[in-house]
């Protein structure tokens, strides 16, 4: 909560005491209006200006910072109220509220995609310590790692897309479709996603070779010989005993990777020209739609926090030494 708060705290402190900051050239911008129609601002004209400062970036530039500052918060956590969109005339909540959906669509899917199959070949590579496919993967493995996930997706629409056009290019339906629950839309959706979700899905899938550390590390323990010893199943020492404790080093990296996935959502995004938060906050910045910007950069935090959140509160799920707060630890 006070990680979130300093944000809020950062973004207003962008917005009022930056000099020519967004509240300014908001403010600038609206009396130039005036200006240009051949009329110079009254004062009822500049309490007015200061209304629709307030309308679009929430933040009343006539009253004090501490009195602005508490309306501000007050808007945002109480009413949801991140200000107006300049380019769009639109609220800002609904705006990125409407892509959100998208972003984690494509987000969660790729993430979860790539965490799946690198934890299953790390586990495999771990099994076969030496073997060709070992060595094959993990010469993959550091390739994949060293190869920037936007060059991935640059040549992946080159290939399938304007080359073989299997896929389209950009958007995320068919335009020709009717959105519901139907086959064509949903058929639609899914080949507009293919691509940003593979590129998610390369972004997410590094933790292969770490798995693999640590699942060696895990074998070469005592109780895994004592397990061995006592007719215990090799699936189950893999699944029970291994996977699990080698999964502890890497869980929280892997929830603190839904924050990397969504702030590569901008690029990716803006490559496939696909309609969601990314390109939101990338049309935001070339529009100079301070609103919107500011908007954004509070959405993605709390992404980033509810990430970190959901670690800590599952955590325990997967580690019984990590007990909650109402058991006392014993002496």
């Amino acid at each position: 909560m006070l990680v979130f708060l300093l944000a809020l705290t950062v973004t207003f402190a962008l917005y009022r005491m930056l000099p020519f900051g967004p509240v300014e050239m908001v403010k600038n911008h609206l009396m130039q209006q005036m200006i240009e129609q051949g009329s110079s601002p009254s004062p009822q004209q500049m309490e007015r200006i200061n209304m629709m400062v307030q309308t679009y970036t929430g933040i009343d530039p006539s009253k004090p910072w501490y009195v602005a500052y508490y309306d501000y918060l007050r808007n945002i956590i109480v009413y949801q109220d991140f200000g107006r969109s300049i380019f769009k005339n639109r609220p800002v909540f609904d705006i990125l509220f409407e892509a959100m959906p998208w972003s984690l669509f494509i987000s969660i899917y790729g993430l979860a995609l790539g965490t799946t199959v690198s934890l299953l070949l790390g586990a495999v590579m771990a099994y076969n310590e030496g073997g060709t496919f070992d060595t094959g993967m993990t010469i993959f493995s550091i390739a994949n790692t060293t190869v920037p996930y936007y060059i991935v997706a640059i040549l992946s629409l080159i290939v399938f897309s304007f080359s073989l056009g299997w896929l389209p290019s950009g958007g995320r339906m068919d335009p020709n479709t009717t959105a519901g629950l139907n086959l064509p839309f949903i058929v639609g959706v899914v080949k507009h996603a293919i691509l940003p979700v593979f590129s998610s899905f390369i972004a997410g899938f590094g933790g292969a070779l770490a798995f693999r550390g640590n699942c060696i590390r895990e074998m070469g323990e005592g109780y895994i010989r004592v397990a061995r010893l006592r007719g215990i199943s090799q699936g189950r020492i893999a699944i029970r005993y291994v996977g699990r404790n080698a999964l502890l080093p890497v869980y929280t990296s892997i929830m603190m990777g839904i924050a990397g996935i969504f702030g590569s959502s901008i690029i990716l995004e803006t490559i496939f020209n696909y309609p969601a938060m990314g390109l939101v906050t990338y049309n935001a910045l070339l529009n100079r739609d301070y609103p919107l910007i500011m908007g954004s950069f509070i959405f993605f935090t709390s992404i980033t926090l509810l990430g970190i959140l959901i670690a800590d509160l599952t955590y325990g799920v997967i580690d019984p030494r990590v007990k909650g707060g109402s058991e006392r630890e014993a002496y």
